[in-house]
């Protein structure tokens, strides 16, 4: 005799299969959650230092700030030993005299430059120049420790881990103090205090900074009645643009600048256009590894204003 089974005696094949239980699933997926969100929580006992207050706006100022100049100039860097460099720095064009209106007078003026630089690292400098207009000036950098550091004409700095301050005496008669605070990783605010003995003027100024990969933005305020904004953007690895906005409250003037920072394979271009009509552009090429020639130009048609420079930079 055979064996024989029924239906009733074997699985039912027409029952639905059984529900996945979702509830380890939700556990795994708020315990991933909640981990990510540990980690991206950023640390307020370990924030990154922030920049110098008076180099908040460096980024910006690299596309809306060149080196613009008039006629010519040659400049040849040569170094004596791996720290001790002499600068040799020509330039010929014109000053210009205001009339007191929209005319403006050029005259030809031309100046030499001779500077003796002691660079023995970023802790030690000593930096001297001396021009045929018998202007003399010295500079000396000499950091005590990583949190302490001097320099002549007085510039103190003191570095904490998120923080840093400075103090500063120059000519003419001034003094000025500051500190920059890191608040997030990516946010700093400060303050500075600042007194000019030779015109009685003394000033408060606050001013806050928020960057990240791609863009920097910051804002200035002082008591002085100038607001200023600052936004510069980076496309990519080559090209920033960047603009400014510059408020005088007492005189209710604003102005706002817009400008770019391209970096190509032999040659930097950099340029802005404001709302003065003030359009210019300084462009530095690459002729070989430490010679540069560069080209500057500044178009200002409301006051009919036109200036060109060109000139050789040599060493590095």
């Amino acid at each position: 005799m055979g064996l024989t089974m029924s239906k009733a005696d074997g699985p039912d094949s027409s029952a639905p299969p059984p529900l996945p239980n979702f509830a380890n699933l939700s556990i795994a997926a708020a315990a991933a959650i909640k981990d990510a969100a540990k980690a991206e929580a950023p640390d307020y006992l370990d924030l990154p230092p922030p920049c110098r207050y008076e180099d908040l706006q460096r980024e910006c100022m690299m596309a809306l700030k060149p080196d613009l100049f008039e006629g010519m100039r040659f400049e040849i860097t040569k170094p004596v030993n791996q720290h001790f460099f002499l600068q040799h720095s020509l330039f010929m064009g014109n000053m210009e005299l205001s009339t007191g209106g929209k005319q403006i007078i050029k005259a030809p003026h031309g100046t030499y430059d001779f500077s003796a630089n002691v660079i023995k690292s970023e802790k030690f400098m000593m930096l001297g120049r001396i021009n045929t207009e018998g202007r003399l000036s010295g500079r000396l950098k000499f950091d005590l420790a990583d949190w302490l550091g001097f320099m002549v004409m007085i510039d103190t700095n003191v570095k904490g881990k998120d923080w840093n301050s400075q103090l500063k005496l120059g000519n003419p008669s001034f003094m000025g103090i500051n500190y920059f605070q890191s608040v997030t990783p990516n946010f700093q605010a400060g303050g500075e205090l600042f007194y000019l003995a030779s015109n009685l003027k003394s000033g408060v100024g606050m001013a806050m900074r928020h960057s990240s990969d791609k863009h920097v933005a910051t804002a200035q305020i002082a008591t002085t009645g100038i607001l200023s904004l600052q936004y510069a953007h980076k496309v990519n690895e080559k090209i920033t643009l960047a603009t400014d906005f510059l408020l005088h409250m007492a005189s209710r003037e604003a102005t706002a600048t817009m400008g770019y920072d391209c970096m190509l394979r032999q040659c930097r271009l950099r340029g802005k256009v404001d709302t003065n009509g003030v359009v210019s552009t300084f462009l530095e090429e690459r002729f070989s590894p430490g010679i540069n020639f560069v080209l500057s130009a500044e178009l200002d048609h409301w006051n009919s204003n036109y200036k060109f420079g060109f000139g050789v930079v040599a060493g590095e």
